[in-house]
């Protein structure tokens, strides 16, 4: 059989990148193309908003809705291209070497074209059990909108009896993702000129050892675990992104804010790692910052956070998608998804997807064409499969 494209797939991949949903923007417009081209097929999209109505989820279904079914997630967002060198127009799809180009192929607009390509054929094949689509915003920010999205289906009462994430896994099924907790620390000093040092309080320094604090739990992580040799980084990680403080090298900092997460095991909790760094914080550095000056200290902001996933291997929707994919196996990745979040509301998840999630986020992203005829396979296979174990 062969593994190229259908042309509605490429072509539906070619429409749906050309939309710039960069997460700090809307998706509606993507949303509204999306729902008038189900429309034409005769299905109906419900659609649930963010606060300020400028982004929706999309949870459309094909089949008999009174019967739990099988739901085909992915988000519409995509990274920023900001100061990234691009060859190539990010949102003008172009094929080369049989590679389809462009911001959001890999991650993830080839699967929600997919799926949207089989749609025809879904309608068409009077299921026993319905296929679901739920395509959600801003996951790229923190897994936000699928939040909403999961409280309404509960509200409404909707249990579908699975679900498969389609983030880029080269088409192999992942059972287990690590969890996140993101933060950021506010550290406020007080300012004197750089002569004076000793009568100032440096927040550039203090924070400086609240980093290397981070870097000595990392440490501890690779040494003494927990461990999951199935995971690529088999421990937990710490992990500073960026920092920024002070005005000039002759004053002595007044603030500076840095951004870390904790990228963890499904077994690890994140936040009595976060608690343990807290405590060192509140007993060995502010006592020291306020013998100095009283108003100072550091604050501690939450920035985002999502669930590891630990999905059971005997599971209906595992066995199906290990069938269908061919493989005998599932495995496990580092990266987060929204997948966590699918079973922690009583669905059970897996991923799998077109791509390779190494091509995701960086300039000149691209998919190749092979990968996206697997998926329409595999998704054939998945929804023929579940069929026919259905009452």
């Amino acid at each position: 059989m062969s593994s190229q494209p259908s042309p509605e797939s490429l072509d539906l991949v070619r429409t749906l990148v050309s939309f710039d949903t960069t997460s700090r923007d809307s998706n509606l417009a993507l949303i509204d193309w999306v729902r008038g081209y189900l429309a034409k097929l005769g299905v109906d999209s419900h659609l649930v908003h963010d606060e300020t109505g400028r982004k929706a989820n999309l949870w459309a279904t094909i089949g008999p809705a009174d019967r739990p079914g099988l739901v085909l997630s992915g988000h519409t967002d995509v990274v920023p291209i900001d100061g990234q060198e691009w060859t190539v127009e990010p949102f003008k799809p172009s094929i080369k070497d049989g590679r389809i180009y462009g911001r959001g192929t890999t991650d993830m607009k080839s699967f929600l074209a997919v799926c949207l390509a089989l749609a025809p054929e879904f309608k068409k094949a009077k299921l026993k059990r319905p296929i679901h689509f739920a395509f959600s915003y801003d996951e790229e920010v923190g897994c936000l909108g699928v939040r909403r999205l999961l409280d309404d289906l509960k509200t409404r009462g909707i249990k579908p009896a699975g679900c498969v994430v389609g983030e880029p896994t080269n088409m192999k099924v992942i059972r287990a993702h690590k969890g996140k907790l993101s933060l950021r620390a506010h550290v406020r000093g007080f300012e004197c000129h750089s002569s004076l040092a000793p009568r100032g309080v440096n927040a550039v320094q203090y924070a400086a050892r609240i980093v290397a604090k981070l870097a000595d739990m990392n440490e501890r992580f690779a040494a003494d675990g927990p461990f999951d040799a199935e995971f690529d980084i088999p421990y937990t990680t710490a992990h500073v992104g960026t920092i920024q403080g002070g005005t000039a090298l002759n004053i002595v900092p007044k603030d500076c804010k840095f951004d870390f997460e904790f990228r963890h095991l499904p077994v690890h909790d994140p936040r009595a790692l976060f608690a343990e760094l807290e405590a060192w914080v509140r007993k060995e550095l502010e006592p020291k910052m306020r013998a100095v000056h009283a108003d100072t200290g550091v604050r501690f902001e939450e920035l985002s956070t999502f669930p590891g996933l630990s999905g059971d291997e005997d599971a209906e929707v595992t066995q199906a998608a290990k069938a269908a994919s061919g493989g005998n196996a599932t495995g496990k990745v580092a990266f987060g998804t929204e997948a966590g979040l699918f079973e922690t509301a009583g669905i059970p998840t897996v991923i799998c997807g077109p791509g390779d999630i190494d091509q995701a986020h960086k300039p000149d992203e691209f998919i190749a064409l092979e990968q996206i005829g697997l998926c329409e396979q595999f998704l054939r296979r998945m929804v023929e499969r579940l069929e026919a174990r259905a009452a």
